[in-house]
């Protein structure tokens, strides 16, 4: 045997082998394995390839690898990320590794090669191999159906014994320490025999494997047909006695008998159960079927419950919970007057609407306890999908009721109160229409027969006393909002957060935080100065807040810290002295009124989410282009009250009233600026405000300090309606004004008002700008 040694990179692989003729890939990321590829496609693209005995070392030396290998020419190289290099070989020879070295950070073999051609096999001998191997891999492939045909036809054909070792030893699906066996073996005869052994062992364990499969499909068979003429006997049984010996039968059937419910609604209940007995018990559908029939016996078809017919015992508890609200007390006690008188009446949808923290939500629970009715609450902040609203098909996988069904459900009872809260805050997207699903449950006509999707049965939420809050009626849909009831639940006054706070807020947080009356007291005037100087909002929440700060720091002053009472302080008094040791310093100070009237500068009025405000606008003339400067994150429509302005106020200042020359315009800018500029304002009742502001800083004429003023402005000078006038009137009496300009139109609205909220105060009703100038502007100045 001619053997030549020559010296060629060297690649260690893990967990495969390859072979003469074999043309593979195989991905390499160890620094050495890619040195040795790079330096191989410098020579003649040639590289020995060796298998390792062991594939977790990571650091391979001549003792770790197979001695026999492969010598393959490297056909095509791709760098994939993370470093990892793609290599496809095709093998050319097999070689003898006969040492290992390491140079230029790779690993460099020494292989021996045999030169010499294979010699050609004995006919006689070829054919007898021949014969074996085709009868073995006929064999094989009966106990495979699996086995590609092609592969099969090719070795089939094939007439050279060597050949058909060599495809083989490719192409049969074996673990590599059985190809680098192959590879090893030098005599085609040893080559024979080891891939006849692997072709019998694998024939007969496919059919060890058929048999036992065969076994276990005739046993699943045999219990499948025996819980197959179980279920029929059953169902026979059943129906030859009459009735149905499951226990959870007998108990849907019992409801069914004592449930409440119309006669029609009953028979489809029983028309479910009869359905529920021929399904197979512990399918999915007899699941489905069984969570159904559960829901239609816990819903209160006709179950109801007693209100409460005492219309002073229900004033008495609305006046306990809650302090004034006497709109939203009148509308329940009205409907309560209504439901004694005839017996029935359909139960009103109420529409509570308020700033946060006015007591909405809360007022909800208080009028069910009134009426003596059951409380549910549906939070619909954030609800997108319409089946929240109407449920899900019995169809879907996880289908339920929605909400209205789950609440009523959840009742017991066909006339509770619901509490629809946060109905301003519901979306709509691609899964449906929530305000829309809302549309038959808040329409006293139609909620009558509401249909679920889930329960597909018509349901009666005609007797559900519904209310809804919202913050922001804007954002609610015309068609929902036509349903409803609006209710406003407008700001607290200083009064009335007092008095919440002396009989609500304080008693609540003492028990809250295990403290007794006579421990902690708060003084009047100190609440008088949380509301004033920590709190600025239209509700009480941030005022409860406060409270409860107070009462911890009480706490720990009253308790040593193993939780033993202090005997050195015995009761703790917050008055309007002491109350900056307990909340700090002052977080707001009121916007007083100027001690002197000025040129362009007027104060206005504002309504925000926490209430009102006092909006001071302020005007500058300057040697100009006659441009208008607006600063102070004006919305569009407050930009355009402010153009409407300067149209009005040159309209009128070329007459001999105020002597300005229209060369002043072209020849001066004016710059309009509102303050506290980070904060966006928008809104049309500031036009009369910078009118008269724009006007001031033309004529140079000063403007009462003491006077506010609230309404929008025409073109032509007429003064319109504006909303939010209660908040408005308690933010110009905190700032101490003493005249207030309101529109004509909102006179109404003024009269409902109680003398606390006027009182000290010139309400002055007017319709056109030269009413609002006469008051505002400073007499004796106007003809200068």
């Amino acid at each position: 045997m001619e053997m030549k040694n020559i010296n060629l990179p060297l690649i260690a692989l893990r967990g495969m082998t390859v072979l003469p003729d074999m043309v593979i890939h195989f991905d390499i990321s160890r620094k050495k394995s890619i040195h040795a590829v790079e330096k191989a496609m410098e020579k003649d693209q040639k590289i020995f390839l060796a298998t390792q005995v062991d594939p977790e070392v990571s650091d391979p030396e001549y003792e770790d690898l197979y001695h026999v290998g492969t010598l393959v020419k490297i056909k095509q190289l791709i760098k994939l990320p993370n470093s990892v290099v793609r290599v496809l070989v095709e093998g050319v020879k097999k070689g003898t590794l006969e040492g290992v070295t390491q140079a230029d950070g790779m690993l460099v073999a020494e292989v021996a090669v045999n030169e010499q051609p294979p010699q050609e096999l004995d006919p006689t001998l070829n054919k007898a191999m021949l014969t074996g191997l085709r009868e073995l891999i006929r064999q094989y492939a009966l106990a495979n159906p699996r086995m590609s045909r092609d592969i099969l036809k090719q070795w089939l054909g094939m007439n050279s014994a060597r050949k058909l070792l060599e495809r083989f030893t490719i192409d049969y699906p074996m673990e590599y320490r059985e190809r680098q066996h192959m590879l090893e073996l030098d005599s085609l005869e040893e080559m024979y025999e080891y891939a006849g052994k692997l072709l019998i062992e694998d024939t007969n364990v496919s059919r060890i494997k058929e048999e036992l499969s065969e076994k276990v499909k005739e046993k699943v068979d045999k219990h499948q047909k025996e819980y197959i003429l179980r279920e029929q006997l059953k169902v026979l049984n059943e129906e030859l006695d009459g009735e149905d010996d499951g226990s959870e039968i007998e108990e849907f059937c019992a409801a069914v008998k004592e449930l409440e419910a119309a006669a029609e609604i009953k028979e489809k209940i029983r028309k479910e159960i009869k359905r529920y007995k021929i399904l197979s018990q512990g399918s999915a559908e007899a699941n489905v079927e069984r969570g159904y029939i559960e829901t239609l016996l816990e819903m209160p078809w006709d179950k109801m419950s007693e209100d409460n017919r005492d219309l002073d015992a229900a004033a008495q508890v609305l006046d306990e919970d809650h302090y004034g609200m006497k709109k939203i007390k009148e509308r329940i006690l009205e409907s309560l007057a209504v439901r004694n008188i005839t017996s029935k009446g359909d139960a009103p949808i109420l529409c509570l609407v308020g700033p946060p923290g006015t007591g909405k939500t809360s007022i909800a629970r208080s009028v069910a306890k009134a009426l003596n009715k059951k409380y549910v609450r549906i939070c619909l902040g954030g609800v997108r999908d319409e089946a929240e609203i109407r449920g899900h098909r019995k169809t879907y996988v996880g289908a339920m009721p929605g909400r209205i069904i789950t609440a009523f459900k959840a009742a017991g009872v066909k006339n509770p109160l619901m509490l629809l809260d946060e109905i301003d805050k519901i979306s709509s997207d691609y899964k449906g229409d929530t305000a829309s699903a809302l549309l038959e449950v808040l329409d006293s006509e139609q909620n009558s027969h509401f249909v679920d999707h889930y329960i597909e049965l018509p349901t009666d939420l005609s007797q559900v006393l519904f209310i809804a809050t919202a913050n922001d009626l804007s954002t609610v849909s015309r068609p929902l909002l036509d349903r409803m009831e609006i209710i406003e639940v407008s700001s607290y006054t200083k009064n009335e957060k007092l008095h919440i706070a002396k009989e609500h807020l304080v008693p609540k947080q003492l028990e809250k935080n295990g403290l007794m009356a006579k421990q902690l007291k708060f003084s009047d005037k100190a609440l008088e100065s949380m509301i004033d100087g920590y709190t600025r909002e239209a509700g009480v929440r941030s005022l409860e807040r406060e409270i409860a700060k107070v009462c911890r720091k009480a706490v720990r002053q009253l308790y040593h810290g193993n939780g033993e009472l202090n005997e050195e302080v015995k009761s703790i008094r917050i008055t309007d002295k002491n109350l900056k040791d307990f909340l700090g310093k002052v977080k707001f100070k009121p916007e007083n009124i100027h001690k002197k009237n000025e040129v362009g500068i007027v104060r206005g009025l504002a309504w925000t989410s926490v209430g009102g405000d006092t909006l001071e606008i302020e005007v500058n003339t300057m040697p100009g282009k006659g441009e208008l400067i607006l600063t102070g994150q004006m919305g569009d429509v407050m930009q355009e009250s402010a153009r409407i302005a300067l149209t009005y106020v040159r309209s009128i200042t070329s007459g001999r009233k105020y002597k300005v020359e229209q060369e002043y315009f072209d020849t001066h800018s004016i710059h309009l600026h509102i303050p506290e500029g980070a904060v966006p304002k928008d809104g049309p009742s500031a036009g009369v405000t910078m009118t008269t502001a724009m006007l001031s800083a033309v004529t140079g004429i000063p403007v009462h300090a003491d006077v506010a003023m609230t309404g929008e402005v025409t073109l032509r000078g007429r003064v319109l309606p504006i909303g939010g006038l209660k908040e408005k009137l308690l933010a110009a009496k905190t700032a101490g004004m003493k005249k207030v300009l309101v529109p004509s139109e909102n006179r109404s609205d003024v009269e409902e008002f109680d003398e606390e909220i006027t009182g000290g105060m010139e309400i002055v009703f007017v319709s056109e700008m030269k009413q609002v100038l006469e008051h505002a502007l400073v007499p004796g100045n106007q003809d200068k």
